[in-house]
């Protein structure tokens, strides 16, 4: 688990400016959801039935046709969940990524359509959905090889918890380096109504808020798998079930808010 908790003077002050905005935006989603006893997962889990463990919520995920960003929310069986309800997986698929970007040379490449891996659940359990549910209609397939960016763990209150990266296997997503990842962080964004206007605008600004920590995520996250690679063997370490979280960090919005608020006054002066 890394520890991220230092200060965030390093940051320049657009940056933190944006975080600042994030963070209002996510507080106010938050503040509305809550006058009716609601939050952003409730959001999502609205009109779905039943909760059943490791299905996709909701169904089909939530994809947008002009970002190409998307999402869903799942729960691993009590035993695993490790303290929380559930969590999001974000992605970016290649139409919305910046030019230039390609998939890693790793030694078993291949592009793989999502959703040919699940974590220890039913075949497929974690793989994302095509983009042709509700939010779309399908794209190509040269939209496939999408990459997966960050999750978020949720309690039971529909507060976020934890940030964590995952092993490829885990999503059956095409794996990119990590600052190749970093750079689709800033095209992440759910412009959608579907399935929940608040929860899409929340979880756009979660990334935003947290950015620094995505970022070393991210990297942690490459730095794990390479480190398994030299004991599993590199083509093995991406689908090896030993290693399914990368890198994790426990977070709250008022803890992170306050760094950069404090950041904030130190840039001018305070």
């Amino acid at each position: 688990m890394l520890d991220l908790s230092g200060p965030l003077d390093h940051l320049p002050r657009e940056r933190l400016e944006d975080m600042a905005a994030a963070g209002a935006e996510i507080r106010e989603c938050d503040r509305l959801l809550g006058k009716t006893g609601g939050n952003v997962v409730a959001e999502v889990l609205r009109g779905q039935g039943e909760f059943y463990e490791w299905d996709h919520y909701p169904k089909g995920d939530v994809y947008d046709p002009e970002t190409h960003s998307q999402y869903y929310y799942h729960a691993h069986p009590a035993t695993l969940r490790g303290g929380e309800h559930g969590h999001f997986h974000t992605f970016l698929r290649p139409k919305g990524m910046p030019a230039g970007i390609v998939p890693a040379p790793v030694d078993d490449h291949r592009e793989r359509p999502a959703g040919l891996a699940g974590a220890e659940g039913p075949a497929g359990a974690e793989g994302p959905a095509g983009p042709e549910g509700p939010a779309g209609p399908e794209g190509p397939k040269d939209n496939d090889a999408l990459s997966h960016l960050i999750a978020i763990s949720m309690d039971a209150h529909g507060r976020p918890i934890r940030l964590f990266t995952t092993n490829r296997w885990v999503t059956g997503e095409v794996w990119y380096r990590a600052e190749d990842v970093i750079r689709m962080l800033d095209h992440f964004w759910m412009d959608l109504a579907y399935p929940s206007l608040p929860t899409n605008i929340w979880i756009s600004a979660m990334v935003r808020l947290f950015r620094p920590e995505i970022e070393d995520l991210i990297r942690a996250r490459d730095r794990a798998v390479a480190d398994h690679a030299r004991v599993a063997g590199s083509a093995a370490a991406f689908e090896d079930r030993a290693l399914e979280i990368a890198s994790a960090l426990e977070i709250t919005v008022d803890r992170q808010m306050t760094r950069v608020q404090a950041a904030l006054q130190r840039a001018d002066g305070g």
